[in-house]
């Protein structure tokens, strides 16, 4: 089988499709046939400077949906020819994958693999932001940043199927319809810092409840600016640059927090639970990922430099 390597970390040239033994399943695992796998910032941020986990040589990605070929010993609940998908599986950007098969979930029939794929890791990852670190209720404001985007035009639909309002913010002004589209109730065009009057003003002075903050840096400070006493700054883009910060910098008695994608499902339990949340919402129509760029596996490189150019909205996905 084939998958992208690196061998050092590094641009996008690094990514090398490469030729490796097919796995083989042990001991409850499961192997999948891969169908479809799903670009995000964390294989960017794995590629680029690594982390824990992420020492190179490695195969990239971590979420995607395919076809049980084979099962390993024990496993029960599955059989040959499921569609399956998962959430955080590293070496997802391969032909073949021995996943847990704790970490799988069946996909609905109404759900066409692409769709699984893309409401998976961003799928997962709104749902956690949405219902955990801050739960959106009625009448709570939200302010989603990059609102065209994967995350955050999730995000934008699953805050007003909660009963929230949204502010979107995009950093072009040809992204806005998409975030209207997702339900976003005003949508900024900004790109960097400085909105925090705006959104002051479309919420009478008072700021918003919680900031869903993937945007990096160079719009920390805006954000918790933003924000109404005590509301909560969820700050998930580390990738895009990490600030340095006192405590007594921190306005208004704000929460920051930063949400570890580990605990978006910490437990079997939770995935089965969120998913099937999901996948709800997806087979009723009011959970819509937007697939917008489709790569061949063999060309992820063009995949992440197409995510890193901040031209792209929805979801990327790689198919062999």
């Amino acid at each position: 089988m084939h998958a992208i390597r690196i061998e050092k970390h590094g641009g996008p040239e690094v990514m090398q499709w490469t030729e490796l033994p097919d796995p083989v399943p042990g001991p409850g695992e499961v192997l999948v046939r891969l169908r479809a796998a799903g670009v995000n910032y964390m294989d960017v941020g794995a590629r680029a400077v690594g982390g824990p986990g992420w020492a190179a040589p490695a195969v990239l990605g971590v979420e995607g949906m395919g076809h049980v070929t084979s099962l390993g010993e024990g496993v029960r609940g599955l059989a040959v020819g499921d569609r399956v998908a998962w959430f955080y599986h590293p070496g997802s950007y391969a032909e073949l994958l021995a996943v847990p098969a704790e970490a799988l979930v069946k996909v609905p029939d109404g759900i066409d693999d692409e769709t699984a794929a893309a409401v998976m890791m961003q799928g997962l990852t709104a749902s956690h932001l949405s219902t955990e670190t801050y739960p959106i209720g009625p009448g709570d404001t939200a302010l989603v940043h990059a609102a065209a985007g994967g995350v955050g035009r999730l995000l934008t639909q699953l805050v007003k199927a909660r009963g929230g309002r949204v502010i979107g913010l995009v950093s072009r002004a040809e992204k806005a319809a998409v975030a209207e589209e997702a339900g976003a109730d005003h949508v900024l065009v900004h790109s960097g810092g400085g909105f925090e009057g705006r959104i002051r003003e479309l919420t009478g002075g008072q700021g918003v409840d919680v900031v869903y903050d993937g945007g990096g840096s160079g719009t920390f400070h805006s954000s918790q600016a933003a924000l109404r006493p005590h509301g909560v700054h969820a700050y998930y883009g580390p990738f895009m640059g990490v600030p340095t910060l006192r405590p007594t910098d921190l306005p208004n008695s704000i929460l920051l927090t930063y949400p570890v994608v580990h605990h978006h499902v910490a437990t079997r339990e939770a995935l089965l639970r969120r998913t099937g949340e999901l996948f709800a919402l997806v087979l009723d129509g009011r959970l819509t990922p937007r697939v917008t760029g489709r790569h061949p596996l063999a060309d992820a490189a063009r995949a992440h430099a197409d995510l890193e150019s901040r031209r792209t909205t929805g979801k990327l996905l790689l198919l062999p």
